[in-house]
């Protein structure tokens, strides 16, 4: 191995000698639309796949696509040493639609705007994918002593459906000593962060339905039951829109209250209100004050309401009483809560005060509890703190990565985080970017983390 190829210096050389090259393979992976949520664009999401594929083999790797019973995933690696130690990092190659009338350029055309690339996955999660790659192509140039693994999902955007039974068919082969996830967000730049956890989600929709037309208000109102009006009531009896609190009996039991130790690091971790506010583009918070800010995004399970359908929505009014009606809604789960145990509460309840009304269930996620010690834990934060010249604070992240806690129990290894992300980059948002400085640090990052964990003993 020679070192002098992984100081600070070296590595900024390194990256801005491949500049050019990391902004072209993430514009042809941008520039597909690879959309998992919209069957129009299944062929899309495979030939995603298959630039993946080519990406590593134009670069000196090898790549499989590896099937399942649904989308497929691209498994890349550079070296296969059985001496050496084996790390995998985990990305995904699919998208959100990108159908929001704000975005100022096509969505799927790469743009590079100085040191700024537009466009949708370029940091969902595309534009991380290949900065952990180029920090791969800086190990291996260097000879660190490791097998570097990729797995690259297509379907992570809808749920992860056939990530477990694609595990399982290919386990040999993912094989591996631990598992590095780079799909998260830090709190704000210049202050790394890694999640501790994750919230798990559960979806569910209420339907009702009591005629079979629209009906005349002036010949029928006050007498005919209004389903929307009653599916309003229902989700008023669920949850206090004002506050978010749950109504439901014993949705809160098995909530774990963060410790004293995970409140002081989140203290640590350079959260704004303000910053918050604006990266989110919001105008009224239920709360101003930040640590309860953190506490109901990380620490606490939510229930929210996603949509209303039913009625006339066009301009003006049309004084009918709708036949049918419908609300969908989900749950985000904080670790140690059951996402069987949670719908069956919110089921009953419903059955119980509201028997006419339909309950259809959804995908869910669990919930993940991480890892913050240990040789891995630690070289999260060294990395962190060698590429960014900042200590890396461990706090949790509010969303849901499905693949996660899957990984962990089909692999037998543990996962831990290294995202690159900002607030300002607009996860699932229209104007998606990231930007050249997350890339030519996390690159950095990412080699001294493979040059770091190359000589952990298991």
């Amino acid at each position: 191995m020679n070192p002098n190829l992984l100081t600070r210096d070296a590595l900024t050389h390194f990256a801005a000698e491949n500049r050019e090259s990391f902004e072209q393979e993430l514009k042809t992976l941008v520039e597909i639309p690879s959309v998992s949520a919209d069957p129009a664009h299944q062929a899309d999401v495979r030939r995603c796949a298959e630039a993946a594929r080519a990406l590593f083999e134009r670069h000196g790797g090898k790549a499989e696509i590896l099937e399942t019973s649904g989308n497929p995933f691209v498994h890349g690696w550079f070296g296969e040493d059985p001496s050496h130690p084996t790390i995998t990092v985990y990305n995904h190659m699919d998208v959100q639609p990108a159908n929001e009338p704000e975005w100022t350029a096509e969505p799927f055309s790469f743009v590079v705007d100085g040191d700024t690339y537009r466009g949708r996955g370029s940091t969902d999660d595309k534009g991380p994918a290949v900065t952990a790659f180029f920090g791969a192509l800086a190990a291996r140039r260097a000879g660190v002593p490791l097998n570097i693994h990729f797995l690259w999902e297509t379907e992570e955007e809808i749920g992860s459906p056939s990530f477990a039974s694609g595990l399982n068919l290919h386990q040999a082969r993912l094989k591996t000593d631990a598992i590095v996830v780079s799909d998260t967000v830090w709190i704000t730049r210049g202050k790394p962060s890694t999640p501790a956890g994750l919230r798990g989600l559960k979806g569910f929709r209420l339907t009702l339905e009591t005629a079979d037309h629209d009906l005349h208000s002036g010949v029928v109102g006050g007498a005919a039951r209004n389903p929307l009006a009653e599916l309003i009531k229902v989700v008023a009896a669920m949850m206090d829109g004002e506050t978010g609190k749950v109504k439901i009996p014993g949705f809160y039991d098995e909530v774990v209250k963060p410790s004293k130790q995970e409140l002081e690091e989140w203290a640590n971790a350079g959260f704004s209100v303000e910053t918050f506010k604006k990266d989110h583009m919001i105008t009224g918070m239920r709360t101003e004050d930040p640590l309860k800010v953190m506490k109901r995004v990380w620490g606490r399970p939510t229930m929210e309401v996603h949509g209303v359908v039913g009625g006339y929505t066009g301009p003006g009014i049309k004084s009918a009483v709708p036949p049918r009606a419908e609300v969908k809604l989900s749950c985000r789960l904080v670790p140690a809560m059951d996402e069987q145990k949670t719908i069956e509460r919110i089921r009953n309840f419903v059955a119980k005060h509201f028997p006419d009304v339909q309950f259809h269930e959804e995908h869910g996620l669990a919930p993940f509890s991480g890892h913050v010690t240990g040789p891995y834990a630690e070289a999260i934060k060294d990395a962190y703190r060698f590429a960014f010249d900042a200590p890396c604070s461990f706090t949790r992240e509010g969303g849901s990565i499905g693949a996660v806690k899957t990984m962990e129990d089909l692999l037998g290894c543990q996962v831990f985080f290294l995202g690159l992300s900002l607030p300002s980059h607009g996860y699932h948002a229209p104007n998606e970017n990231y930007d050249w400085e997350q890339a030519r640090g996390g690159m950095a990052a990412f080699a001294h983390y493979f040059e770091t964990v190359s000589s952990i003993k298991n």
